[in-house]
């Protein structure tokens, strides 16, 4: 089957977008599935290779609490911004990151930047570092501690 569909993510999306450009008809279908396997080929291999993931009913665990949060801080955001502007410290923090995967690197990232109120700035060249913009921080290490206990935990039993 590998040998059929080498890259099969790539082709379900391929002939998912396909669909989804053109509409669902026996002639696009076709198309679709063409495409889905002729594609993906052509890409070349990916210099990382693709992570397993390890903890399925963590990750499923961390999209709530990720869900949970970002309805959350949009509340939190919307008072401080309503209220008076001497209210809001904004700061940024250096987070010491103890996951080593690039791909656990880019979602850690990507959480903190989809929580409003928070933006991932910058990876440190060796990988070590986060810098993250907090729009209001009343204690800089509670942000770090924060963030490295709610997402950055769960995603290093995930991406292990």
């Amino acid at each position: 089957m590998r040998a059929l569909i080498p890259h099969p993510v790539s082709s379900l999306a391929v002939a998912a977008l396909w669909l989804l450009l053109n509409g669902l008809s026996n002639g696009q279908l076709v198309l679709a599935v063409l495409f889905a396997l002729a594609l993906p080929r052509l890409l070349p291999s990916p210099a990382i290779p693709s992570p397993r993931l390890a903890a399925p009913v963590v990750a499923a665990k961390l999209v709530l609490v990720v869900l949970y949060d970002i309805v959350k801080a949009n509340l939190e955001v919307a008072v401080r911004i309503l209220g008076p502007e001497s209210r809001i410290r904004p700061t940024f923090v250096w987070v010491p990151l103890d996951i080593a995967s690039p791909q656990g690197i880019a979602v850690f990232a990507s959480i903190i930047t989809m929580t409003p109120g928070t933006l991932s700035c910058e990876v440190s060249e060796d990988r070590r570092w986060l810098l993250v913009h907090a729009f209001h921080a009343d204690d800089a290490a509670a942000v770090v501690a924060d963030v490295k206990s709610r997402y950055e935990a769960p995603l290093r039993e995930i991406f292990r």
